[in-house]
């Protein structure tokens, strides 16, 4: 087992910024651009401009847009899962970028899965955001994560996209039992803030972490990350960067996230016990790695998550290329 499975939606991102342009006829808003996105397919694309092996199995048409994030997946050198296009249209995602390169976003979306992918079993299964709680595909995210347990280290990243949860306690309960499913969870402070209110993000971190994760790791922004696990908590600061958007940022830790537990041979099955022992100088180190793919992606303009050889570079001290 050496490859890794993403479950998720795959759409595409009809980016406009928040902000007007003077033409002969006076103000207008300016014109959006197009991008393929999908937070899983951020994660799966990425995984493979790291290097590694990665199926992806999710729900689109052959349109137009469609047949756009094919190529997209083959040229990063994913491979799409058979049944995965079978989907009456794209799903497509209206993002309106602040000045700050914060994003709002508006959904059209039919998430659906039947069956069990014809694939290898996977070395790690990764799932989040919208296939995680809409109706009807993430009963079926569910059903697969529990069938891969057995071979696969699970992450997750919930990911929430409030513009398409119409019951909130539903969503809540969804996302607490794929925590409870999953080996590896990351988070963003504004996720664990929707969540619970009431709490820090680091208390509910920890709460999550009782509930079986052997690692769970939250994001904040300009404030860095941490991570707890059986070790304890590790704090990490967050880069200096010119943010030109904040596209992929959580996409791009997860992706690097897992990449690091790759390296450091924590996945797999088989390795769940030493994945839970997982001592905070080895963890550190996973999110620094997370952390350096997090703060290259804002750099550039969209979810563009790098390379092997753009994180080697930094890694070497040069400074990552502007968006």
């Amino acid at each position: 087992m050496s490859r890794a499975l993403v479950i998720g939606e795959a759409l595409i991102d009809i980016v406009q910024r928040d902000r007007t342009v003077s033409t002969e006829r006076g103000h207008e808003r300016a014109s959006s651009t197009e991008h393929v996105g999908g937070s899983p397919l951020n994660v799966a694309v990425g995984l493979a401009r790291l290097g590694r092996d990665v199926d992806f199995l999710t729900h689109i048409a052959d349109d137009e847009h469609g047949r756009r994030i094919v190529e997209y997946v083959k040229t990063a050198g994913v491979q799409l899962v058979s049944d995965s296009v079978t989907a009456k249209r794209t799903p497509t995602a209206q993002a309106v970028l602040a000045a700050d390169g914060s994003a709002q976003y508006t959904f059209d979306i039919d998430w659906q899965l039947s069956g069990t992918p014809e694939v290898a079993p996977p070395l790690v299964v990764h799932t989040g955001s919208i296939a995680s709680v809409l109706e009807p595909g993430c009963r079926a995210v569910a059903a697969l994560l529990d069938a891969y347990h057995v071979s696969a280290t699970v992450t997750f990243d919930p990911n929430v996209r409030t513009a398409l949860i119409t019951d909130e306690d539903a969503a809540r309960g969804r996302i607490e039992r794929l925590v409870e499913r999953a080996d590896v969870v990351k988070a963003s402070d504004e996720d664990l803030r929707w969540l619970d209110p009431r709490r820090t993000p680091e208390q509910i971190a920890q709460t999550w972490l009782g509930m079986g994760p052997a690692v769970v790791a939250v994001t904040m922004g300009e404030r860095g990350a941490f991570a707890v696990s059986a070790a304890g908590i590790v704090r990490v600061p967050a880069r200096p960067v010119q943010v030109v958007d904040t596209v992929g940022a959580g996409d791009a830790f997860m992706t690097g996230l897992i990449d690091a537990l790759w390296s450091h041979g924590l996945l797999g099955a088989d390795r769940r016990a030493q994945l839970a022992r997982i001592s905070a100088e080895t963890l550190e180190d996973v999110v620094q790695t997370a952390g350096l793919s997090s703060t290259l992606t804002v750099a550039r303009a969209g979810a563009d998550l790098p390379d092997l050889a753009t994180r080697n570079a930094a890694v070497a001290g040069e400074p990552p290329a502007q968006g």
